[in-house]
């Protein structure tokens, strides 16, 4: 367990005043049945927390715990089955189910946030101050963001994945859109089948394309609104990373700023019944919609930078969604950045480092080598991580 003046790795750490500009932090952790966690409790400071250990020890792991502060499935998008504690002796789950639960200290005011399966092991339940609370309010209280190795790709990667990493930002400042999401998806994969079975019910399916295009505008126009709003904070940051450029490209997207919201539902059903005429199930849409993003200096897309510019841009973009959450929302999110520094230049590690200092939430880092956060010994408390426990 931690305390408010610690020994790590030989440098003592002790709060100070560069620490105050942080109002939202985590104060404890709770694990228990979680990976390879079967119990852990530990405090923790306001200020940035390094996790240090060797590949496989669970650094990973206790960010994905804290990652489920935020609605949906965590930062691996893991099935409950996958995250409860196996028996390594018998190769088996706990007969346990797993739960994780944290006080987020914030300058007004407190919250005890827990997560994790119900007693009946069928559906994950929320508590915050005790009461079972929606995810809707969750994200009302808390934000989080993280970026993986598993996304140094995302440039390169399928429009469906980028796709995904705008909703997940999208969501942190309209909660709704997560159920226009499920709501849209839905309503597609009807059409779809009902195409397939060549079931002809042209009532049924004008209502069902209405309330495509109606939904998918909606998505697509808060899609925009982010986009639009990322793209004037990269411009005013000040920072050694790479600014950018994004923009939408598909699926009626790139008309939201061409003509009213009306017009564009009106050609998304005329597209829907002409493709149903024509025995096609496409129509235009928010599933057909990919993320652009263009490195302003070099005019260059980001799938044709270098890997190491790939991922200087990735940084760029999670850290303007934080400062956007912490202007716009009074909310900083917790700033997960799981073995990031490693493959940096050393100055681009430094530039990380202080860039994320600016921000008004705790930032958690992980790595494997501790002279990666060398800049950063004085700063911030450090933990060793050993095969599911903290030292």
């Amino acid at each position: 367990m931690a305390s408010t003046s610690t020994v790590r790795f030989g440098t003592q750490f002790t709060p100070n005043a560069t620490h105050n500009r942080i109002s939202h932090w985590l104060s404890q952790i709770r694990l228990s049945n979680f990976r390879n966690y079967q119990e852990l409790e530990f405090t923790i400071d306001k200020a940035p927390v390094v996790l240090v250990g060797k590949n496989g020890a669970g650094k990973t792991n206790l960010m994905e715990a804290i990652s489920m502060l935020s609605p949906g499935r965590g930062l691996r998008r893991s099935g409950k089955n996958e995250i409860t504690f196996r028996d390594l002796e018998n190769d088996m789950p706990s007969a346990k189910v797993w739960a994780f639960s944290a006080n987020l200290t914030t300058n007004i005011t407190d919250w005890q946030i827990g997560t994790g399966i119900s007693g009946e092991g069928k559906q994950r339940i929320i508590k915050i101050n005790q009461r079972i609370e929606s995810q809707a309010v969750l994200a009302q209280i808390c934000a989080v963001s993280w970026l993986t190795p598993q996304m140094d790709g995302l440039f390169l990667g399928s429009p469906n994945s980028r796709r995904h990493f705008l909703d997940r930002l999208a969501i942190a400042f309209d909660p709704a859109h997560s159920g226009r999401l499920s709501r849209y998806y839905k309503l597609y994969r009807e059409r779809n089948r009902m195409l397939a079975d060549e079931i002809r019910d042209n009532a049924w399916y004008q209502v069902n394309e209405t309330l495509l295009a109606e939904t998918g505008v909606a998505i697509m126009a808060t899609r925009y609104a982010l986009i639009e709003d990322i793209n004037r904070t990269v411009h005013h940051m000040q920072t050694e990373f790479p600014r950018f450029t994004a923009k939408l490209v598909g699926g009626g997207s790139e008309l939201l700023h061409k003509i009213p919201a009306i017009e564009l539902e009106d050609r998304i059903r005329q597209s829907a019944m002409q493709s149903r005429e024509a025995k096609d199930a496409s129509m235009m849409g928010p599933y057909m919609t990919d993320l652009y993003v263009t490195h302003s200096q070099k005019n260059q897309l980001a799938n044709q930078a270098s890997t190491g510019e790939q991922k200087a841009l990735l940084i760029t973009f999670i850290l303007a969604h934080a400062q956007l959450q912490s202007d716009r929302l009074n909310k900083p999110p917790l700033l997960l950045l799981d073995d990031v520094a490693a493959l940096l230049d050393p100055w681009r590690r430094d530039a990380l480092f202080e860039a994320c200092s600016t921000l008004a939430g705790q930032v958690w880092y992980s790595g494997s080598d501790e002279r990666s956060f060398h800049s950063l010994r004085s700063k911030a408390q450090y933990f060793c991580v050993d095969d599911g426990s903290i030292n």
